[in-house]
């Protein structure tokens, strides 16, 4: 039994390239007008008429010759030699900008902070529980 994948599934290339660009089935579905459920099977289809494949391809920001030529290796290509972003090959996929427009350490600096802001509610919750329960020892 061969689990092998056939080269021109036209559902997994579109499958694939709606994942890479960030985008869920329901998505697709609503700019395509049709249901999840519908996005579903085209996704499983092997192949699919042109018409309908030329609606997938403008919603994904493709052409349909880019998803019907689509591959992992010639994507990687692309981002390996089109660094920049920009759509130099047929078969490329536009790239969105990579470049962070934060500082990481800033974030992690603030993920902490946060975190201590809240281990110091937490511990002052604890410390208002014990006086509390001493006050109730004392009355007694």
């Amino acid at each position: 039994m061969s689990t092998a994948t056939k080269p021109n599934h036209i559902g997994r290339k579109i499958s694939r390239i709606r994942e890479l660009r960030g985008m869920k089935q329901e998505a697709l579905a609503m700019e395509l007008g049709i249901s999840q459920q519908s996005v579903s099977l085209i996704e499983q289809s092997e192949t699919i008429e042109d018409e309908k494949l030329e609606k997938v391809a403008k919603v994904l920001g493709v052409t349909a010759e880019t998803i019907k030529n689509f591959s992992e290796e010639s994507m990687i290509y692309n981002i390996q030699n089109n660094y920049d972003g920009s759509n130099k090959g047929a078969n490329s996929i536009s790239i969105s900008n990579f470049n962070c427009t934060f500082n990481p350490l800033d974030k992690l600096v603030e993920a902490y902070e946060e975190k201590e802001k809240l281990y110091e509610r937490l511990l002052q919750a604890e410390k208002d529980k014990v006086a509390y329960l001493e006050q109730l020892l004392e009355k007694k």
